[in-house]
């Protein structure tokens, strides 16, 4: 299975912190940096900054709200990096079946069970 990863976009949701802010903006439909470091063990110059982050990544996107701007996650991106995730972890259960079916041929081998069984 081969698909495109976007490095940003993986960048971007792999820093814990972006993730709450994530959750956040989703369970409460939006928000800014100010509302955001109220919840956050961070400040809201470090909230400002991984909302850069998120938001070159495409993850939010945002409009003036007064003297702040209120960001939203953008859904289909979000979809996007769920898919690639979901392929990725496709891919690894595959390799890992694999990795066990050779194992297990060895562990019989060892056994004296058949090593050329496939």
């Amino acid at each position: 299975m081969t698909s495109v990863i976007d490095d940003d976009l993986w960048s971007a949701v792999g820093d814990p912190t972006r993730r709450r802010m994530l959750d956040l903006l989703l369970g409460d439909g939006g928000g800014t940096a100010t509302s955001l470091s109220e919840r956050l063990p961070v400040t809201r110059q470090a909230v400002a900054k991984h909302l850069g982050v998120l938001d070159r990544a495409g993850l939010v996107h945002s409009a003036p709200a007064g003297r702040e701007r209120r960001y939203e996650v953008d859904e289909h991106q979000l979809a996007r990096a769920v898919a690639q995730l979901s392929a990725v972890g496709a891919t690894w259960d595959a390799r890992l079946q694999r990795i066990k079916r050779i194992a297990e041929r060895i562990q019989r081998g060892k056994d004296g069970t058949g090593a050329d069984e496939t």
